[in-house]
This record gives structure tokens, sequence and C-alpha cells, in this order.
């Protein structure tokens, strides 16, 4: 649509998709670098006795991509290692390899056997649906890097501005995303994507305003002057630069204001909300711990360890790492998941079942199922990390979805005299809640998956974005009767899925009961300095009317009505 409202700052052009990430940014638009492009029709076939030259091709291109991003992972952190490490993997998967070698046999040229290969696999991607469906970007970003590198061309991916700018695209790779500086990139929005896409994760992780599912997004021209507005969903194209220029001035000293803010986590009346860091590893807990504003960890990602490696790392390498992120912060809380692969994030030392829906399938804690020695060594690997620890670790498993499975994880790690909770993520462990909760001694609420169960809804499928959105009454619903069993028991329930970035969302989900709030360490701080403008009362009152609302779109305004700002 055009507007002309001065809530969009005298636009020309206004696009709107979803808000995934606050703040407002304005600058040029740049859009990511073509794409290589080779005629797959039009090539020469390959003569016999030059095809295993030309496989051999593939080999070295798909080796040479894949230690590129693997050694921007070794240089990363958090979201950003553990994206670039997944990325890595894919792009020497055996799986595509084979079938470009396929093709080169039967007389196809390397470039279009590459393209061949992986359109096979990202068709099966496709029909798999779930989190395989969200691998087809990063399939695609893969043939495109292998495919620059056979013939010859810069690596592709978003370029490298002069000046501070505004990225849009279609959709963006994890390669690209995770290696953005926010100093030059300073706002994010694609056509496609949800509110937990990859794209969305990073821009939480860098604190950079984001939104997604933007259909119109292609009437943004590439080099106009626009803004992004991550808080209402809002892009727009030359707007009115006095307008927009005050607009920014204000977002600016709100984003000061978050950066200023010191803690600890507490409502302006005084209640006690925790404010923890999401990490991947011992560095990302460093970095998280280093401005001693956080106070502890909330959601401790142990996959890093396990992926992209021909076997299961042992219970020394695991307790190390492990004991990294125990000593970032010491003394404090820190809440470590048991191991969460399978679906999008295969093992290679397992064999993984074919699963026509692997998103609902052996994935998390049912791994454990016909592999219980992987869940029982990291179990005893956290047992040697937290010898001599000042406090003692947290420690939940992902994918829990009955009573009996909650009990059986808790027995496991109270023998190892741990603290045991669970995730809720599957609907039926909210349903559930209270009768889990009398197994364990916590619950933290992984919004990103609930969401997408609840619904039905495809986290990454833009067309589904409104469905995926955590202000979903219907997710809400689910959130106030896990909070309702959590104060019954007087036991702590935290929320460590994207939704505890949004402040206006962290205020209702602490009037739903919810205890403590886990997220990127970039975003927390103006989670916790919205927290400190509000009543516990105004929170409970937000959520009150979110929950009567009968969209997200609706529930955001009702509590915005509440909280203000």
């Amino acid at each position: 649509m055009t507007s002309t409202d001065e809530n969009d700052f005298g636009a020309t052009t206004v696009v709107t998709g979803t808000a995934v990430v606050d703040g407002l940014a304005y600058g040029p638009v740049i859009r990511p670098g073509d794409r290589p492009d080779f005629d797959v029709a039009g090539a020469a076939d390959v003569p016999e006795d030059q095809r295993d030259a030309e496989k051999e091709r593939v080999d070295a291109a798909s080796a040479t991509v894949a230690g590129r991003l693997s050694d921007r992972a070794s240089k990363s952190t958090g979201a950003s290692a553990e994206v670039l490490a997944a990325t890595s993997s894919l792009a020497k998967d055996r799986g595509w390899t084979r079938a470009a070698k396929k093709l080169i046999d039967g007389g196809t040229p390397a470039p279009a056997a590459v393209a061949g290969a992986i359109d096979q696999f990202a068709d099966q991607f496709r029909q798999a649906g779930g989190l395989f469906a969200e691998r087809v970007t990063d399939l695609y970003d893969v043939r495109d890097r292998v495919m620059s590198e056979l013939l010859g061309l810069p690596e592709p991916g978003i370029p490298n501005p002069d000046v501070p700018s505004i990225v849009c695209a279609d959709d963006l790779a994890p390669a690209d995303t995770a290696g953005l500086d926010p100093a030059v990139v300073i706002a994010l929005a694609t056509r496609l994507g949800g509110p937990t896409s990859h794209t969305a994760i990073i821009a939480r992780q860098l604190g950079i305003p984001c939104v997604v599912a933007v259909a119109d997004l292609d009437r943004i021209a590439t080099g106009v002057p626009a803004f992004v507005d991550g808080t209402r969903g809002v892009v727009g194209a030359e707007p009115d630069p006095e307008k927009i220029a005050g607009a920014v001035d204000d977002a600016r000293r709100q984003a000061q204001a978050a950066a200023d803010w010191r803690g600890p986590g507490r409502t302006a009346d005084g209640h006690p909300v925790l404010i923890l860091a999401n990490v991947a590893d011992g560095a990302s807990a460093r970095t998280a711990a280093e401005p001693g504003i956080l106070e502890g960890v909330g959601l401790f990602r142990t996959e890093l360890a396990f992926l992209d490696r021909p076997d299961e790392p042992s219970v020394e390498e695991q307790t190390t790492l492990y004991r990294e992120v125990i000593d970032a912060f010491s003394g404090q809380k820190v809440v470590i998941r048991t191991l969460d692969a399978g679906s999008d994030k295969p093992l290679k030392f397992v064999t993984h079942p074919d699963e026509a829906n692997p998103a609902m399938g052996v994935r998390g804690n049912r791994i454990a199922l016909d592999h219980p020695e992987i869940r029982e060594h990291q179990l005893d690997a956290l047992q040697a990390a937290a010898q001599g620890a000042e406090a003692v670790p947290w420690v939940m498993a992902p994918m829990i979805a009955t009573v009996d499975e909650a009990a059986e994880f808790a027995a496991m790690v109270r023998a190892r005299g741990l603290v045991p909770g669970v995730m809720v993520e599957v609907p039926s462990a909210a349903v559930n809640a209270s009768a889990i909760l009398d197994q364990v001694d916590f619950v933290s609420i992984g919004t990103n998956d609930l969401t997408q169960y609840t619904m039905a809804a495809d986290r990454m499928s833009p067309e589904l974005a409104a469905l995926t959105d955590p202000w979903q009454p219907a997710v809400l619903a689910l959130i106030e009767r896990v909070g309702a069993a959590g104060a019954d028991q007087n036991k702590q329930v935290g929320v460590c899925g994207e939704a505890a970035a949004d402040p206006n969302l962290a205020c209702v989900l602490v009037g739903l009961g919810v205890t403590s709030l886990s997220a990127a360490p970039k975003a927390a701080p103006a989670v916790g300095l919205k927290l400190s403008t509000v009543t516990l009362d105004q929170c409970t009152q937000a959520a009150a009317a979110a929950l009567a609302a009968t969209s997200p779109a609706a529930a955001r305004d009702a509590a915005r009505a509440v909280l203000g700002g």
C-alpha cells in the first residue's frame, strides 16, 4: 500500500510484514549480490575420460566452501557459530555430492551437476516439511557457494556497504546473517521467513531491527533511503527526512537507555524476574557474562559439541565444555539443555530413521529411545563438570511430551546430584504442566516450538508467519496454564524461546506467571529496562488483555495500551 500517514514518516511507499526485533533504523537499501548464473540446459557433455577429474572438482569445491564456513564458525560464538557449523556440514554432505557425481557419470558438467543434485535434495526437504523444509535456504546457499567456486566467481552473499545500510532480501541464508556487522548492516527485512527463522534469531543476537514475511518487499527499490520499524512490522521508502530523523533519534535514545540498564531484573514495584542469557559454548557465555548485567544462563544449547563430527564427543571433552559455561557464571543459575539433535540437526554418528514428518519424529530426548548411551554420557559429563562448582547446575530435557518421560529424566538427573527440569514445547506438556511439575524442580518454555506445534504451522513458512507469531492468544493460554502450575507448586517457570526477547511480550509473560526470561544477550537489556518501568499489576492486566484478543496484532495492541510505548 502507499501511505502518507504521519506514523509512517511521510514515506512514498509502505509495506508491512511480521515484526520480530524492536527498533527503528534508516538508511539506503542494499540487496545480496547476484547468485552464479550458469546455463545448465546448454552445457556441453563432459567427455568420459574427463569425468573423474570433474568429480574431483566437486570434492575440492565443496571442501573449500566447507572450510571457509568452518573457519568463520570457529571465530564466531553463540547462534552464529552454531548455524555456520551446521552449514559447513551441509556443504560437504555425502548425499548431495554423491548425487552430483552420479550426474557427472552421465556427462553433466560439475556446475550443472551440483545444481541438479541440490535441486533434488531441496525437493525432498520440502516434501519432508517441518524443520527439514527450513534447510532449503541453506541448501541453495551451499549450491551457490560451491557453483561460484567451480566457476571462479566471487563468493556470493551480502555486500559490505560503505555506509550504514538496510538489507532487503527474499531470504537470507544462515551463513550470510551469521557474519553481519551491526555497525554497517543496521536492519533486516525479508520477503520470506518467520518469527523464528535464522534471520530473526541472528537479528536479535545483533540487536538490529528486523521485519520478516514482507510480501510486497520488492516494492522497496534498491538504493533508495528507507526505514525498518521492527516494533510495528513496517518498511517504508523515501520518508520525510525531518520526520524520520526525529524518530531515529528517539529510537537511539531508547536503545542507549537499554544499553545503560544494569539490573537486576525486577518490575517497578520490586517483583523479581531473572534476566538470563541464551548461550552455545564457553566463549558466548563469557561474552554474555562480561558486562556483569545478566543473572545467569537460562539456556545452554549443548548441540555445538555434537554437530559436524564423525563420532560422539567423549565424556572428558563434554565435561570441559560444560565447565567453561558453569565457570563463566560462577555461583549463578546455569540451565543446561541436554542434546536437542535430530530432524534439521542430524548427528553423523547416529543413523537417523527416514521420517515422513521429522519435526515430530525422533529428536531431542527421543534420541535416547535407540541410543540411551548418548544421554547417559552427557549426564555423566554434566555431573563431572559440576564437581566443585559454586552452584549446582540445572539440567533440562527437550521434547518431553508425557509425565512418565519427565519422571524418568528427573530420576537420572537427581541421581547425579543435579537439579532436574524439562522443556515445555510440546502442547501436551503444557496441558499436563501440573503433573509434570510434580516430577521436576522447574520447567522452561520453548516458545518457538510450542507455537509451531500449537498452531500446526511450519514456523519457516512466510504464508503462515501470522500463525507462528508467539503473540497468538492460544499460545499465551498454554503459557498461562504452565505459569499457574508453577505458582501453585512454588517452582520456577522460565521462557527461553524468542518470545523472551520482545520487551512487551516479556511483560505479558511475567503477568502469566513466568519467573525468568532468557534471551540473546543483546536483547536482554531492553527486556530488563521495560520491566523496570511497569508494575506487576500492569503485567497482569496486559496478560489478560492479550489473552482476550483474537489475533496476534490485536494482542500486541491490547498489551501496548496497558504497558505504554
